[in-house]
């Protein structure tokens, strides 16, 4: 089946997510975010892009992305995937792919969608119930807007409150913190147990990282599959994407290990 191309935006200007390849971890501890970010800024001086704002989840990434002139958005993103998953995969000892092939993108094409845009993915963690105040996220760039820093391009946005910067500031800081019910693009996963309980039980089992169950022999890693899959409330799916190992896989390590949960996957 033929691949339907991405509808251009007429300014430029684009929401996109990038997710791990079966919704698995991408960012495994703070250092791999400032990796990441370290990344957007050396190819934005290359590729001359703009990054309007970000936000950094555990398995996918929102941006707020203005388009070179010079390259495409497509190409832009090669070149960053490409950089951060040859260093991720050499930190954590793995190969192969670590983001989806594909990123989900929006246009963004007026004023007023561009600033929903902006405070939907600023609020991304406190919707996620990961924060509480969205001033508190560390790894978006909501605080950038005041205090200023070199990715993120702040001036379009804050231009859009008023042509005062001290108003300009003030009104930004209201709108980020107000209750609403925007609607974006998003990646929807239904899941009973979070990702982040599951990471908890791993570190009990004395995994920190998900890259250390993918190293191990199959007899001993098909155990700990096994397990994960007794618990209440997890789903193949998730469990792929949390481990960063194939569904099919620890659907075998399901079935070999005689839990008798297979009836339990999604």
């Amino acid at each position: 089946m033929v691949r339907k191309a991405r509808k251009k935006s007429r300014n430029g200007i684009y929401h996109i997510i990038m997710r791990g390849v079966n919704q698995q971890t991408i960012f495994e501890e703070d250092n791999d975010r400032q990796r990441f970010l370290d990344t957007l800024t050396r190819y934005k001086e290359i590729s001359k892009y703009k990054i309007y704002s970000y936000c950094l989840m555990d398995n996918h990434i929102h941006l707020l992305w203005g388009e070179s002139e010079e390259e495409s958005v497509s190409e832009s993103m090669k070149r960053i995937c490409s950089s951060y998953v040859h260093w991720y995969n050499a930190k954590y000892e793995r190969t192969g792919h670590l983001f989806q092939e594909r990123f989900k993108s929006e246009n963004v094409e007026d004023k007023r969608y561009f600033l929903t845009v902006l405070r939907y993915i600023h609020q991304n963690p406190v919707k996620a119930k990961i924060e509480s105040n969205v001033f508190k996220c560390k790894w978006t760039s909501a605080q950038e807007y005041i205090f200023g820093r070199d990715l993120v391009d702040i001036e379009f946005g804050l231009q859009l409150f008023s042509s005062i910067k001290e108003e300009a500031i003030e009104l930004y800081i209201n709108y980020m913190q107000q209750k609403n019910n925007d609607k974006c693009l998003e990646i929807t996963t239904r899941i009973k147990k979070s990702d982040q309980e599951i990471k908890k039980y791993l570190a009990k089992l004395g995994f920190p990282r998900a890259s250390l169950i993918q190293q191990m022999k199959k007899e001993k890693r098909d155990e700990i599959l096994a397990s994960l899959r007794e618990l209440e409330g997890v789903s193949i799916r998730q469990l792929a994407r949390v481990t960063g190992i194939s569904k099919s896989v620890i659907g075998r390590a399901g079935r070999d290990g005689g839990t008798g949960t297979a009836s339990r996957s999604r």
